[in-house]
């Protein structure tokens, strides 16, 4: 990465929000005549048209890690809306994106399952470097952050990086 995203150009701008910023909203915007799976898959197919086997496999994977495993094939109205939230979460991720924009993306969801969407977002961190900005208002969630920014009335109140860990860049 490294650009300035100011200097960049809209098409250049849009392939960037395509390919490497994951989304997730605080209402998850399904759309209702595909599957769960195509849901996750849609970005895949917006760029790419049919997505490969492996990458089929990678969304089965990532449905079963949000704890959707066997409900691949139900439609939005179909499934809870906790159950909706999880599969924008998966959706989010299929792109393994470098950065995760995430508006409260637990807000819909039971404690148990907001505490699996936050591991799995921890997970990809570690695993693919991909970088969490996560709005939220449960205190819960933001306390198993690494720093938390907080805002009042559009003022920045405070800045507490609690990450111990240093970032080696190689």
């Amino acid at each position: 990465m490294g650009e300035a995203t100011r200097d960049l150009p809209d098409s250049r701008r849009t392939e960037l929000r395509a390919n490497a910023i994951g989304f997730v909203f605080q209402f998850h915007h399904l759309i209702q005549a595909f599957t769960a799976l195509e849901n996750v898959l849609m970005p895949l197919m917006v760029r790419q048209g049919r997505p490969t086997e492996e990458q089929r496999s990678f969304a089965l994977g990532l449905l079963k890690q949000v704890g959707l495993a066997g409900k691949e094939d139900r439609k939005p109205d179909q499934l809870s809306g906790g159950q909706q939230q999880r599969v924008a979460v998966a959706r989010a991720l299929i792109n393994k994106p470098a950065l995760l924009l995430a508006d409260e993306p637990t807000g819909n969801l039971d404690s148990k399952s907001a505490a699996e969407v936050f591991a799995l977002f921890r997970e990809f961190n570690k695993q693919f470097g991909c970088a969490v900005l996560l709005v939220t208002h449960d205190q819960r969630l933001s306390e198993q952050c690494d720093r938390i920014i907080t805002l009042a009335d559009g003022y920045l109140e405070s800045d507490r990086n609690i990450c111990s860990h240093s970032i080696n860049s190689s």
